[in-house]
């Protein structure tokens, strides 16, 4: 029964070479237990595999037998190509010569690739799992959060988990990966990347996926040679607690793999026509094919078939419903011309008996007006009216100051397809739906079952100024539009709204025919952007039904941001929200309440944004500010003069910190043990043309950007993404500088002193910041350190602290700081040296002067100079006293001689003939001392003593005799 010398046969030839041989012989030995039969083998019952590749690579080709019942006549093993062997796209491997071989016509290969479109279950080879993220809770379960298929597509998981999906791939040449992914959420955070064995990544350009705008996205990588894993990795982030779209995957190919050993046919309706095709291309409109074709047949000329057909159907008779008609563009003229074409792929037949013909294109119409908000430019095309202006559709009016324009879109004439709709047709590269002057209709399309899709986006809503006080009762926007369905068919009209075409919900549906009417949506979320009108004919494949059609006749969009304005209404003249549309003053002006008239606002003020209404809409700049050129917001140059309170004036330069500088919060966990902090950056002064600081969302290439002094964004640690941190959720903290001043309190805004206490008796300087995107309660002022107590910048949430110490931030040194000491005068050098003021209070500015030497004078020097002095003044002194007395002399000297000229009459002068020296009387004066006396003499004579009755006695001389006289006379 047993066999033993066979079944010993062939356990020696094939259970020694490879384990698959093991399972086959066991089979195989069952089997002869059974039938106790004995067959010779045929070439036809046996096909070749390969071995498992052993530590030199090379493996063997044996014969494995394709009936249980096969015994002998078996090919002995060989060996086997290399384990590096494959073969390129278009050939497989014929084992029996182990030579790549191309595919015959009519059949393909992929060679060395391999395609994953199909997700009902996890392939073979893919591994998914999840695990808590960073240092999380251990006790997280994460064993759920998994990638998982759904069918055409397989999606990844939305929580704080980290999900992996993992493809491990050996490849025997440098091949190639590509996949399409629908990736629309940034609140999940998107990787793929490329490992060898050695658990090293490879070269790649990102490792962040970008995000998808509306479809789905295609990427294509390179793949080295040998061991590849590949990884798709995903985590959600969201601390809203909001609801996270997962990113789905699909049609994933990898070249370069292994070999194919056989081809396979292009299925019908395919065609290959040239050996070693890699694919089969499907047979154009009117041909078909069966399987394994390498040519298409045209079908006969009363018969059509639709592309990719595996045969062909007799054609009907045209009707009105086999072509449709368009406008085209006006003219110079503002002419448009009425167009009909036949539906692509034609179908009909023109010579059937009842069939209509294609009726003459060319005549030439009237163009519809422009739609309102819009002008007749000079190619007489419609243009959107410039911001601030309005129309009916023919000329722009400018609004005045003081009104605001209704914005909106508002289409009611269709000559062109407006710019932010679109028309798609999911089965069929042509247009959906067709302009028709005052209607837009969908066109028959390619099969009954397609759906026709009309796309209209826009980019947000914002309320007009006159409606902001009544926010909650005023309506954020709201669509309308007139349309009607005409059907013989069970048609269907779906009006889609949401995020955008690929992610909205169906708001409402038409079955059947309607009567022109009209449908008014309200919209409440500035998430709802895009609006899609989607019309399906019937369920059937085929086009019976192409007359079946729907006509929108006009579509009206209100509060839409981007839009076009049909008029100006006055917006409320005491108040005026910032980003409003209300035509605002020039620069520097404020509109006067109740007349919109504008007046200039005094000098060094800005305009307030959220009010430039009224004379209080101007603010004064807070303290060592000044307003910019456009009188917006108030700045600092970062050099600034500041007094203290004993009256001292300081000089501050901050010009070196004028750089954005960041600083990080202490790190924050999640309810899931997620890691995270904040970063902040600030600019702290410096002019308009200064680099702000900023703040980014690089979850992916286009993320969100603010700007402004102060800015926080929420960062997560490195080991999350390898290459760089993630910064996510930015928002401006600081975005207007109130003051610059030594003063704990700036308006409604105060520093804890208790925080951040003066050193040294110097006082800190306070730059004070606001943000006016916060509500009115909401105060910020900003110093550069985190205070350990409010770890997080801030300790009620409203108000943020930040501590900068610098040496750039001491007063400017002045020749107030420092003095000067003199020293001795040392040989007639004497040198005067400047040293510091300790503690030193300052820092740069005027620098220390350089030592000064000067020569002097020593003590000896000024006494002899004042002796000198002294004796030549005694000299001038002794002069002086000699000239007056001899000058008193003579006076004496002429008073006597008067007395002796008056004629002896007492009490009585002679009268003076002249008040001037008489001729001869010089001569006179010198005959009173005939005999020279000396000096002491003269003394002497001058000291006599008096008479008894007060005179003094005095000789004089006679000019004619020698007799002595005496006069007497009262002393002088």
């Amino acid at each position: 029964c047993f066999q033993p010398s066979l079944f010993h046969h062939v356990a020696q030839r094939y259970y020694s070479h490879f384990r698959l041989c093991k399972l086959s012989i066991v089979c195989f030995y069952v089997q002869l237990c059974e039938t106790h039969t004995c067959v010779s083998s045929l070439q036809s019952d046996y096909h070749f595999e390969y071995t498992e590749c052993d530590v030199l690579g090379s493996r063997w080709r044996v014969a494995v037998p394709n009936k249980a019942d096969i015994c002998t006549g078996l090919p002995d093993p060989v060996k086997g190509t290399q384990c590096t062997f494959s073969c390129n796209e278009g050939e497989y491997l014929d084992m029996q010569s182990q030579q790549c071989q191309k595919c015959a016509a009519g059949t393909y290969s992929l060679g060395t690739s391999v395609a994953f479109d199909e997700w009902d279950s996890l392939p073979t080879g893919f591994v998914t799992h999840g695990v808590i993220t960073n240092e999380g809770n251990d006790q997280t379960d994460c064993s759920n959060s998994t990638w998982t298929p759904k069918g055409d597509y397989i999606a990844s998981n939305t929580d704080e988990c980290t999900a992996t999906l993992s493809y491990a791939v050996n490849l025997k040449q440098p091949g190639s990966l590509s996949f399409e992914y629908f990736y629309p959420d940034t609140s999940i955070y998107f990787e793929f990347f490329v490992q060898n064995d050695q658990c090293q990544s490879t070269d790649s350009n990102s490792r962040w996926m970008r995000i998808s705008e509306s479809s789905w996205s295609k990427y294509t990588v390179e793949l080295n040679k040998g061991n590849n894993v590949l990884y798709w990795r995903t985590i959600a982030y969201s601390l809203q607690g909001s609801a996270v779209k997962p990113v789905l995957l699909r049609n994933i190919q990898i070249s370069g793999v292994a070999y194919t050993s056989e081809c396979f046919h292009c299925k019908p309706g395919t065609h290959s026509a040239n050996p070693g095709s890699a694919r089969c291309t499907p047979c154009p409109a009117d041909t078909y094919s069966n399987k394994g074709a390498t040519t298409c047949h045209e079908c006969e000329e009363d018969k059509y078939a639709v592309v990719g057909s595996a045969s062909c159907k007799p054609r009907p008779a045209c009707t009105s419903s086999d072509y449709f008609y368009t406008h085209t563009p006006c003219d110079s003229e503002g002419k448009t011309q009425l167009m009909y074409k036949w539906i692509e792929p034609k179908i009909c037949s023109e010579t059937v008996e009842g069939a209509l013909k294609l009726p003459a294109s060319g005549e030439k119409q009237t163009c519809p007006p422009c739609n309102p908000g819009f002008f007749v430019s000079n190619s007489s095309t419609c243009e959107p009216c410039p911001s601030g202006s309005f129309s009916n559709g023919t000329v722009c009016t400018e609004c005045r100051a003081g009104t605001e324009p209704v914005v909106g879109f508002e289409y009611k004439w269709w000559n062109t397809m407006p710019a932010n709709m679109k028309s798609t047709l999911l089965s069929f590269v042509m247009a959906a739906w067709e302009v028709a002057g005052e209607y837009i209709y969908t066109t028959p399309g390619d099969r009954d079952t397609d759906y026709l899709m009309l796309t209209l986006s826009v980019p947000g809503y914002r309320l007009p100024q006159s409606m902001v006080k009544d926010a909650e009762r005023s309506e954020l926007s709201r669509i309308t539009f007139v349309f009607e369905t005409i059907c013989t068919a069970d048609c269907k009209l779906y009006f889609l709204a949401g995020y955008n075409q690929w992610n909205n919900d169906v708001v409402e549906r038409w079955n059947g025919r309607n009567h022109k009417q009209s449908y008014s949506y309200l919209i409440q979320s500035n998430s709802t952007v895009s609006f899609t009108w989607t019309f399906k004919r019937t369920d059937g494949t085929e086009r019976n039904y192409s007359a079946d059609v729907a006509k929108i006749y006009s579509i009206v969009i209100t509060n839409a941001i981007g839009g076009v304005a049909t008029k100006c209404r006055r917006c409320a003249l005491t108040s005026v929200k910032a980003g409003s549309a209300c035509v605002l003053c020039p620069p520097g002006h404020y509109m006067v309440n109740g007349t919109g008239a504008c007046q200039k606002c005094p000098p060094n003020t800005f305009i307030r944004t959220d009010q430039p209404v009224g004379e209080a809409a101007c603010i004064r700049c807070g303290p060592n500010t000044t307003t910019n050129k456009a009188y917006t917001a108030c700045l600092s140059d970062c050099i600034l003069d500041l007094r203290t309170s004993k009256g001292a004036l300081l000089h501050y330069d901050f010009s070196p910190l004028a750089n954005v500088t960041s600083v990080h919060s202490s790190p924050r966990f999640t309810s899931k043990g997620l890691r995270y902090f904040h970063r902040f950056n600030l600019g702290l002064c410096g002019t308009e043309g200064r680099m702000p600081a900023s703040c980014v969302d690089n979850v992916t290439e286009s993320g969100r950007e603010v700007k402004g002094y102060v800015c926080q964004s929420t960062v997560v640690p490195s080991d999350i993404r390898s290459q760089s941190l993630v910064s996510s959720q930015p928002f401006l903290i600081g975005d207007s500088l109130i003051g610059v001043t030594t003063e704990t309190t700036l308006g409604n805004i105060s520093s804890l002193q208790w925080m951040f206490a003066a050193a040294l008796g110097l006082p800190d300087v306070l730059f004070y910041y606001n943000c006016h995107i916060q509500s009115s309660s909401d105060r910020l002022s900003y110093f550069l350190f985190l205070h350990s107590n409010c770890s997080e910048g801030t300790c009620d949430g409203c108000t943020f602290h930040f501590l900068w110490q610098s040496q750039h931030a001491c007063p400017l040194c002045t020749k107030n700081h420092y003095r000067e000491i003199v020293s001795a005068c040392i040989q007639g050098i004497q040198r005067t040296t400047y040293v510091w003021q300790q503690p030193v209070q300052c820092y740069g500015g005027q620098p220390l002067p350089a030592q000064k030497v000067s020569a002097c004078v020593t003590l000896d020097f000024w006494l002899k100079f004042g002796v000198s002095t002294g004796a030549v003044a005694a000299v001038l002194l002794i002069s002086l006293i000699c000239y007056f007395w001899k000058k008193t002399r003579k006076l004496q000297y002429k008073y006597s001689r008067l007395m002796m000229t008056s004629g002896g009459r007492e009490c009585e002068l002679p009268t003076a003939d002249s008040c001037a020296i008489m001729e001869g009387e010089d001569a006179e004066d010198d005959l009173m001392d005939l005999t020279k006396k000396s000096f002491f003499t003269k003394i002497k004579s001058f000291s006599r003593e008096r008479t008894s009755d007060g005179f003094d006695s005095v000789p004089l001389k006679s000019s004619s005799s020698q007799t002595e006289i005496f006069v007497i006379g009262p002393k002088m």
